[in-house]
């Protein structure tokens, strides 16, 4: 398929596509007249390696890791693969998102606790109303 289609059905901008294609992240044959031509299974990687760059990791990271990361059912390389660097570059990023859900559910908590102490009663009825809106 070409960019535009492979655009079209992953939701992710051309300019973009292009930008995977520089950092070594998607690798599109090129046909006699140098358009790109992308695989069926580019729109799964594609939507993995935007899962992946939602999650946080930079485009570095998943250059490292996405020859490591198989589909379901597909073997997947073993641990010795994966080099000191690339294992300390992810287990910082593992410890940056932990420290974000950690900050996360002490916000939950705060408000959680500021709404209970400041609700009214239960046996309320007009208080019922409003919340069940």
């Amino acid at each position: 398929m070409r960019i535009g289609e492979l655009s079209r059905r992953t939701g992710v901008p051309a300019r973009l596509l292009r930008y995977y294609e520089e950092q070594d992240l998607l690798h599109p044959e090129r046909g006699a007249n140098g358009y790109r031509g992308y695989a069926e299974s580019a729109v799964a990687d594609v939507r993995q390696i935007r899962g992946l760059l939602d999650s946080g990791l930079t485009t570095e990271m998943i250059r490292a890791i996405l020859p490591y990361l198989s589909g379901p059912g597909e073997l997947h390389p073993p641990a010795a693969c994966v080099t000191p660097e690339t294992a300390a570059l992810l287990q910082g990023h593992i410890d940056r998102i932990q420290s974000r859900i950690d900050c996360l559910a002490r916000n939950r908590d705060r408000l959680s606790a500021y709404l209970a102490a400041v609700r009214p009663a239960d046996d309320n009825p007009v208080a019922r109303r409003e919340r069940s809106c």
